[in-house]
């Protein structure tokens, strides 16, 4: 296929970062269509004032307004139908299974930087866009693509694309890279008189329009979701729990009962719907074990590689090192971590860089 190096389509979320990006390329000489990925269709007509997720009718036209001022092309593609296999049903499943799952990481996966980019490839564009903050370069020395952490650090949203291949990073530009700061993103959208300069940054998962996952996972899951017993380590009864969706590891608050000393949500038990009480001590953790795992510098690492590791999206990386365990990767930690919780993502950094990064098993 002959594709066009000048040429990238953008997805345009309705938000200042995707509309300063389509901008920002547009002024870098690049020929930018804007593409609004339809994912999720929400039947409560007050969805687009109370939410103005992505998917909203609201965001749309924001995009839609965005594109004409800046002159490039708009058009909203319908990808309904892989989001909710690849990304909605993996959320409801993983809850189910007493896991937490990120289901933005698997959007980016396999929506962002997959089904966008086939669209951007038929369209003859070399380059998929976003708004995202992230810096990605090719380094000669390794002979690969690498992503680092932006220059905006409280922004960074590189632990989202741990799990890119070479062969997406290859097509990705993300111009909010070099940005110091979000006010700087804010102030061209507002010299440009760019319609969503001040709007606020979307927080909410698109298809849980009111952040209650329970009840998403509870309207959707196939079977019904039952309740359960708080147990101890020895499998005491300690009380009855609403079923396990409702639970996370570290959870102090929300359990429904008492004990006249603090307890916290210390395990997950689906297949014998039990939830695991014990501790503040029992949540720290001081190695865990991860599933496809992904790295980006390299193919594989040497035993006991040290780096650092982030075991959720708005935490530190820690110092750690890896090890090979079967088909699984050992991630052993210089200091226990808090709150180790399966379904969520590990992702391992070398100071700025993106190194890779699997699911919690």
């Amino acid at each position: 296929m002959n594709l066009d190096k000048n040429k990238v389509v953008i997805g345009m979320s309705g938000g200042v970062d995707s509309a300063v990006a389509a901008y920002q390329l547009k002024e870098m000489g690049y020929e930018v269509i804007g593409i609004t990925m339809k994912l999720w269709e929400e039947d409560e007509e007050n969805y687009a004032e109370d939410y103005g997720g992505c998917c909203s009718l609201s965001s749309v036209e924001d995009a839609r307004l965005v594109a004409e001022k800046i002159g490039i092309p708009f058009y909203v593609i319908n990808y309904k139908d892989k989001f909710m296999e690849k990304v909605v049903e993996n959320f409801i499943d993983e809850y189910v299974s007493g896991r937490t799952p990120s289901p933005c990481i698997r959007c980016n996966k396999y929506i962002k930087f997959d089904a966008l980019l086939e669209t951007a490839h038929s369209l003859g564009a070399y380059y998929v866009a976003t708004g995202h903050y992230g810096v990605v370069k090719y380094d000669e020395k390794l002979d690969r693509y690498t992503i680092s952490k932006s220059n905006e650090k409280r922004k960074d949203q590189t632990y989202m694309m741990y799990s890119l291949s070479q062969e997406q990073i290859r097509h990705i530009l993300m111009p909010l890279g070099s940005f110091s700061t979000k006010e700087e993103v804010r102030q061209i959208a507002e010299r440009e008189d760019l319609i969503v300069a001040r709007k606020r940054d979307s927080q909410e998962i698109c298809f849980v329009t009111d952040d209650d996952y329970a009840r998403f996972v509870t309207e959707h899951a196939i079977k019904p979701i039952k309740k359960g017993n708080f147990v101890d380590r020895e499998g005491n009864v300690l009380g009855e729990h609403q079923g396990v969706i409702h639970y996370t590891i570290g959870q102090r608050k929300g359990l429904g009962i008492t004990f006249g000393k603090p307890m916290y949500v210390v395990e997950i038990k689906a297949d014998t719907n039990e939830v695991v009480l014990g501790e503040h001590e029992e949540v720290f953790k001081s190695f865990l074990l991860a599933k496809e795992v992904n790295f980006i510098p390299f193919e594989d690492f040497e035993e006991g590689y040290a780096c650092g590791a982030k075991v959720r999206y708005a935490g530190q990386p820690s110092n750690c090192k890896l090890y090979h365990e079967g088909a699984y990767v050992k991630v052993v930690f210089d200091d226990p971590q808090r709150a180790i919780t399966p379904g969520q993502a590990v992702v391992f950094y070398d100071k700025d860089l993106l190194v890779g990064g699997g699911i919690i098993l």
